[in-house]
């Protein structure tokens, strides 16, 4: 715990205010952000007497009296009030080391991490650990912060928590009983300054402090994972392995059927890989054979993920999918692997030196892209170079008035923009949403 700290919390949002709440009472919180549009959160400091202060970055403020800072994960590593904090050997977490230090005795832990996957994995162990009337927590990339949860936490309890690479990077003292990695691959470079082997270590702190007692699962199938988690000290069982596995028919764990491919509603095999790292963590907690028919009738129903190859309703014949949380390359390919041909590809929005070359594999099922964002100018380029169709739309709304002047029956149109959202949008689930009101107005 944190006691009599002067303490300089990075940037407000949802994570800052959990953090501040968690410490105010016993040490003296000062909060930063550079922008002060969120009334609610900014009264409701006030309500508790920490004094807000709007700035650009927070440097200012910062001096050597301080004893902590604590920032927000989205906040970049080399922004000007963390490298001075760094030169003036302030340390610097976030609210999810924070949080780890107010955990009761005995609490297991299970984190998820990936590239690709982990949300999606996530809800699944949690919807399922529920199912079977497990004392599950849900938490950090999805859901709520650390931080705020903490408190009803019990003993002897499960702490699920999906962990994003910003939000490892500031982890320490950190460490969980089980830890997932569905995959590595690029991505978020630009808050590494395009450091890929940094990425990597990143998501390798997912395994920090672990033993022969602590549970890794990796894909056996993405070499990346296999190579940083070469000499991590936990216990390792493998997805994509002889052991554990999917085929035509079914998924297997252990050799042995868990379920059949038809009782699944969700489709592709990137979605039969994340069922297998769901299946290896809920083994420690039941005998799966046991509970074949549970398991069933929970895959049966399950339409996935909210933003992730989501079928998007229209009374037209087209088909629409909203995979807005598609923010790199590699999730595109994923989303385009299990359409048909033809696909009405809308790619594209914040710049982070994204490579749009990756997706020459399988770009032959695009019939047209209709590029949006500030890369706009640069997948047109891309499109030329490989005698492409695409046309400049810029943003969202002008994509679908194009789509509507163009798309013929029985098409698939598909959001998947392998990039981040943040140049039009405040997070890719405000992209998703977009899209779907943009369905509903133009094509019911």
């Amino acid at each position: 715990m944190i006691k009599n700290k002067k303490i300089l919390v990075l940037g407000l949002a949802k994570s800052g205010l959990a953090v501040t709440k968690l410490l105010y009472q016993d040490n003296l919180v000062i909060v930063t952000d550079k922008s002060d549009k969120d009334e609610m959160r900014i009264n409701e400091l006030k309500d508790l007497g920490v004094e807000f202060i709007l700035s650009e970055t927070g440097a200012e403020i910062l001096d050597n009296t301080f004893d902590l800072v604590i920032k927000n994960p989205g906040i970049f590593p080399f922004q000007e009030c963390v490298v001075k904090a760094n030169k003036l050997g302030i340390k610097v977490v976030n609210e999810m080391e924070v949080g780890y230090g107010y955990l009761p005795k005995n609490v297991k832990i299970i984190g998820v991490t990936g590239s690709n996957g982990k949300t999606t994995t996530t809800t699944m162990i949690y919807d399922l650990l529920k199912k079977f009337n497990k004392p599950v927590h849900l938490g950090g990339n999805i859901g709520y912060p650390l931080c705020e949860i903490v408190k009803d936490i019990k003993e002897n309890s499960i702490l699920l928590l999906e962990i994003s690479d910003h939000q490892l990077y500031n982890l320490d003292t950190f460490k969980t009983n089980i830890s997932v990695l569905t995959n590595i691959c690029p991505t978020h470079l630009d808050y590494y300054e395009n450091d890929y082997n940094a990425y990597k270590n990143t998501k390798k702190k997912i395994f920090n402090h672990h033993t022969k007692e602590d549970l890794a699962i990796i894909n056996q199938n993405n070499q990346d994972s296999l190579d940083i988690t070469g000499d991590i000290n936990s216990h390792k069982e493998y997805f994509n392995s002889e052991d554990n596995y999917y085929d035509e028919e079914g998924i297997y764990v252990d050799r042995r059927l868990v379920i059949n491919i038809k009782d699944i509603k969700i489709i592709g095999n990137h979605n039969y890989e994340n069922i297998l790292a769901c299946l290896l963590v809920l083994k420690e907690f039941v005998n799966l054979e046991e509970n074949k028919e549970i398991i069933k009738e929970y895959f049966k129903t399950f339409n996935g993920v909210e933003h992730r190859i989501e079928v998007v309703d229209s009374k037209s014949n087209l088909k629409f999918y909203n995979d807005s949380k598609a923010t790199n390359p590699t999730s595109t390919i994923t989303a385009l692997k299990v359409m048909p041909n033809n696909v009405l590809l809308i790619l594209g929005g914040m710049e982070r030196s994204q490579d749009f070359n990756e997706l020459s594999g399988v770009i032959s099922k695009v019939k047209t892209i209709y590029a949006i964002g500030e890369v706009t100018d640069r997948i047109y380029e891309y499109a030329q170079k490989n005698n492409l169709n695409c046309q400049k739309c810029y943003t969202l709304e002008k994509a679908m008035l194009k789509i509507k002047e163009n798309a013929q029956n029985g098409e698939t149109i598909l959001l998947s923009p392998a990039s981040a959202s943040w140049d039009q949008y405040d997070k890719f689930e405000s992209r998703g949403e977009e899209f779907k009101k943009l369905v509903e107005k133009l094509f019911n």
